[in-house]
């Protein structure tokens, strides 16, 4: 725990058993089976700015993925029309953002014992899940992760509320795009918020204030075996580079909010619905 509170990050080893990430990979090897996306709605993953308000900002499609399970795509294997020109399963690199809400197997993993006890040991006292997101980093165009916060786009107020749950269902190696952390770098607030754009505006959303210019060299690599679970604090700097191996870095991520004294901005991309309020993590 003190680990946790000086870094802002934790990894911890053999979180989940093989068997596990097995389970969850070939859960979502048949929901990309049977994966329907009409070409309109074929959005193109990104995290640099100016790509992430031409592709997601501009689309409906990502803006009401809160509680569904969509799919986003990774850059350059669609054509102008929408078409795919690689096979589809080799040009996913995402979906999110419900898979938790609704599918046996994941809602499961985040609600699993070992993940409850661990809130319980964190001092979550009304720990709700806000989100969760499958991503696959495929080899050889598995994008870059540009260096963020994820408070950055789930704000809270206080600050200090949001956790992500990173969970390796593969090896992730220095080669296949494993993440990178700025220790410590939890501690300095935000300076930039992806918001809701007003209405009529070109964009759904916008970005506020500005990422600063980080230091490569600040930057410690977290290799992690699969099975191991790596917690996110929401402030903490972290990345991830282009996977330019020929394997791929399967993740399932969830996101984590202690609901107790904490608002949620109205204005983040994400927000609850009557179908989907964000659930409770303890059962």
């Amino acid at each position: 725990l003190s680990q946790f509170h000086r870094d802002g990050f934790l990894v911890l080893e053999q979180f989940f058993s093989a068997e596990e990430c097995d389970a969850m990979r070939s859960q979502i090897q048949g929901i990309v089976a049977r994966m329907e996306v009409p070409p309109h709605c074929r959005t193109e993953f990104s995290t640099r700015q100016e790509e992430q308000l031409q592709s997601q900002g501009s689309s409906d499609y990502f803006l009401t993925s809160g509680d569904k399970i969509r799919f986003f795509f990774e850059k350059g294997v669609l054509d102008e029309k929408g078409n795919f020109l690689i096979p589809k399963e080799k040009s996913i690199s995402k979906i999110g953002h419900a898979l938790h809400a609704h599918d046996p197997v994941f809602k499961q993993i985040t609600h699993s014992s070992k993940v409850q006890e661990l809130g319980r040991k964190l001092g979550l006292e009304r720990p709700v899940v806000v989100q969760s997101m499958y991503i696959f980093k495929q080899p050889g165009i598995g994008g870059e992760v540009t260096p963020h916060q994820d408070a950055t786009f789930l704000h809270t107020e206080p600050l200090g509320r949001v956790l992500g749950f990173w969970i390796a269902l593969e090896d992730a190696t220095q080669e296949n795009g494993c993440l990178w952390f700025i220790p410590g770098s939890h501690t300095n607030g935000i300076t930039r918020r992806m918001v809701r754009a007003a209405s009529g505006a070109s964009t759904c959303v916008e970005f506020v204030g500005s990422e600063p210019a980080y230091d490569d060299s600040q930057f410690i690599p977290l290799p992690i075996k699969k099975g191991g679970l790596i917690l996110i604090h929401g402030e903490v700097v972290h990345k991830s580079e282009l996977n330019s191996s020929e394997s791929s870095r399967h993740a399932f991520t969830f996101h984590v909010m202690e609901a107790k004294g904490t608002s949620w901005s109205k204005e983040n991309w994400l927000q609850p619905t009557p179908e989907l309020p964000f659930p409770s993590l303890y059962t």
